[in-house]
């Protein structure tokens, strides 16, 4: 008897490898099936490749962005917490300041101060808030966007360079080296509006329209003596985490690091609605995934079926010379298993192709008016990869079990008789 057995699996192995190498696949009924099941397979898995790389690509960019400005928890007096502009000192001299003791995971935390202003040139103004900055700013954070010019120098004496955007820098027909006025209005004072005038020293771009329309970046020390506050006193702490992941414990962490006097916001509350938009990203992820695995899975049943069909004879010689159901089903599966394995080997090179040209070239171009970025991001994160083919394989494998029971009710007289 177990010669018997080893007889079979050899002849088992000698079938299922000759289904897979068969010449008469490529004139025989399911050559076309079966290439558009490999078709299907590939096609499916380019697009969820594609879908998640650039879905988190996305996701991440404009959650990077987001914390450039503004970092991931900004902490604030009570009566701030809701503005853009400071309006109520609050003292440098805190104990998680320079760095946090009673929290683990921080990265940064920086000091600022901002305040609205309108730039006035000879021919246009434009609303603006001025982010006032000090030596422990983190610049790595907007480095990246710099696309003219340097980066402000806060290490000399009180000056006049500042950092401005390119939508600015284009509205205002102002670039590096150009001089501008800004007026700030006064804080419960009466008269004229305080006047500073600013040198552009570099222009940035981030592509997001909310803040590149907004922002100029200069020294802190010039928001201090208009409001008349302190060199100790500054408007919000920016706070940096190491895992984005982490950031609603962290920001609950801080909260009660603080004292009573201050308040905390994390990005998700400040920018809700950006954050809202972008969690309907992961649903239109898990949509396209389940779609392209139900079509691959579809078309493979139908490749399955047809192969089934085709080899009746075949089935019924094994099941004469005393193959039970379950062997012959598994040589039909093994053969189906090497058309997935095929099929996603191409979409797998097609897919971290195509997301390869992306990032190299950036040829596909967003609106960053509607998606906050220029160009679509890319971000490949290989256990993903790697999940989504093992997903794939088990997940067709497992429907491919339902058409191998047709092999069961095939009997082998009427089979052998079959033409």
């Amino acid at each position: 008897m177990p010669l018997i057995q080893s007889k079979l699996l050899k002849l088992e192995y000698f079938i299922a490898k000759r289904l897979i190498t068969a010449k008469d696949h490529k004139s025989s009924i399911s050559a076309p099936i079966i290439k558009i099941a490999i078709a299907a397979i590939a096609i499916g898995m380019i697009m969820m490749i594609v879908s998640v790389a650039t879905g988190v690509g996305l996701q991440r960019k404009i959650r990077e962005k987001i914390a450039a400005f503004s970092g991931h928890v900004i902490i604030s007096n009570y009566d701030d917490n809701q503005s853009q502009v400071s309006t109520t000192p609050l003292s440098i001299n805190q104990e998680f300041y320079p760095k946090f003791k009673n929290v683990e995971g921080i990265s940064h935390i920086q000091a600022v101060v901002t305040k609205a202003g309108i730039i006035r040139t000879e021919n246009s103004f434009e609303g603006i808030i001025f982010k006032g900055v000090g030596l422990d700013y983190n610049w790595n954070n907007l480095r990246e966007y710099l696309v003219k010019g340097r980066l402000p120098n806060l290490k000399a004496s009180l000056n006049q360079e500042v950092l401005i955007s390119q939508y600015i820098s284009n509205r205002l027909n102002i670039t590096v080296g150009s001089k501008f006025n800004t007026f700030f209005m006064k804080e419960n004072h009466n008269g004229l509006p305080n006047l500073r005038r600013f040198k552009v020293v570099g222009i940035y771009n981030s592509g997001f329209q909310e803040f590149d329309a907004t922002y100029i970046f200069g020294d802190i020390r010039h928001l201090q003596l208009i409001n008349h506050w302190k060199p100790n006193q500054i408007g919000v702490f920016e706070v940096f985490i190491d895992n984005f992941d982490d950031i609603k414990l962290k920001g609950n962490q801080i909260y009660k690091a603080t004292t009573s006097t201050l308040d905390t916001k994390t990005i998700l509350e400040k920018y809700r609605n950006i954050f809202e938009w972008l969690e309907l990203f992961d649903f239109n992820i898990i949509t396209i995934l389940i779609i392209m695995t139900i079509v691959a899975s579809i078309n493979m049943v139908v490749a399955l079926l047809v192969l089934i069909l085709e080899r009746t004879q075949m089935i019924g010689v094994l099941k004469a010379i005393g193959a039970n159901n379950w062997i012959v089903r598994r040589i039909f599966i093994y053969n189906a298993f090497y058309l997935i394995v095929k099929g996603l080997f191409w979409g797998n090179l097609i897919g971290l192709l195509i997301l390869y040209i992306q990032l190299k070239f950036s040829i596909i171009k967003l609106p960053p008016e509607n998606y906050y970025v220029s160009v679509a991001p890319v971000y490949i994160e290989w256990q993903s990869i790697f999940f989504l083919n093992i997903g794939t394989i088990v997940i067709c494998l497992l429907v491919l079990l339902i058409p191998s029971y047709l092999v069961t009710k095939i009997s082998p007289v009427k089979a052998i008789r079959f033409d």
